[in-house]
């Protein structure tokens, strides 16, 4: 018979090990979203002197540069039009678990049937999924309404938002330029 009396344990319970792995990963998954103080800087809102023209550019960059962030934007809006709906609430918090690990908190690139998935894939399919498993819930009103403010929200932050001061990547520069040329 051996005793353990006065070792110390190298490692923790499992437990707390994996507790503790999740959030560094929370933390560093929410390190890549851009900042919000550089996104609700007030003096970066100007009116697109250039038109419909400008505002599409604008809207493109924008949405490359903070994607995280308006995706985050979205979510909030549409957990706060689902508060009155216990059933859509619970499988909206299930789907966010889903957009956790897929989209918010992943440490390397989706890989599916050996074959590399873009991020912004990702984003728009975690994105239809969520919308259409809620709208089997029965809060299609609230769902959708959600959907048309977040939308809304986006695209006027993103339209009055000016550009300059954002250090694009060379992956952001290659969104953005497809989507004005797409315009």
């Amino acid at each position: 018979m051996t005793t353990t009396y006065g070792t110390i344990p190298t490692t923790g319970p499992p437990n707390l090990e994996y507790i503790s792995r999740a959030k560094q990963r929370i933390k560093a998954g929410l390190g890549t979203r851009r900042p919000w103080k550089a996104m609700l800087n007030f003096r970066s809102l100007k009116v697109p002197g250039g038109g419909a023209a400008e505002a599409l550019s604008r809207v493109a960059v924008n949405v490359s540069y903070f994607r995280m962030n308006y995706a985050m934007v979205a979510l909030l809006i549409l957990f706060l039009s689902l508060l009155w709906h216990p059933i859509s609430l619970i499988v909206f918090l299930l789907l966010m678990a889903a957009w956790l690990f897929l989209y918010f908190l992943r440490d390397e690139p989706l890989v599916l049937l050996g074959h590399l998935v873009d991020d912004r894939l990702v984003l728009v399919a975690m994105a239809i999924l969520t919308v259409a498993l809620l709208l089997l819930t029965d809060a299609t009103v609230n769902i959708l309404v959600a959907v048309a403010v977040a939308v809304l929200v986006v695209v006027a932050h993103a339209a009055f938002r000016r550009t300059e001061d954002l250090f694009l990547g060379e992956e952001e520069e290659a969104a953005a330029a497809a989507l004005v040329g797409a315009a």
